[in-house]
């Protein structure tokens, strides 16, 4: 899916969450990793590191398997992603 021509707004970002076990979320320079198995963050924690400025789903967002990646960081895409 194309976020720019289809947006998640924010109240359905925590879907994106469904079979998930590891979330890696890239913020400026710092990638954060949630194991989603082990731990459960409050909805609204979970909520600030899925959405972005525009109250929508941060782009890029891409699901491999039971991996999800928010945000862009070179080093964890080229690890899942191949």
């Amino acid at each position: 899916m194309d976020a720019k021509k289809q947006t998640i707004p924010g109240k359905d970002a925590l879907k994106v969450l469904e079979g998930i076990d590891d979330l890696y979320v890239t913020k400026g320079k710092k990638v954060v990793h949630v194991d989603l198995r082990s731990t459960r963050p409050s909805k609204d924690e979970l909520a600030a590191l899925l959405i972005g400025p525009s109250g929508n789903l941060r782009a890029p967002t891409t699901r491999k398997g039971k991996v999800l990646l928010v945000g862009f960081d070179e080093a964890t895409y080229a690890r899942f992603v191949k």
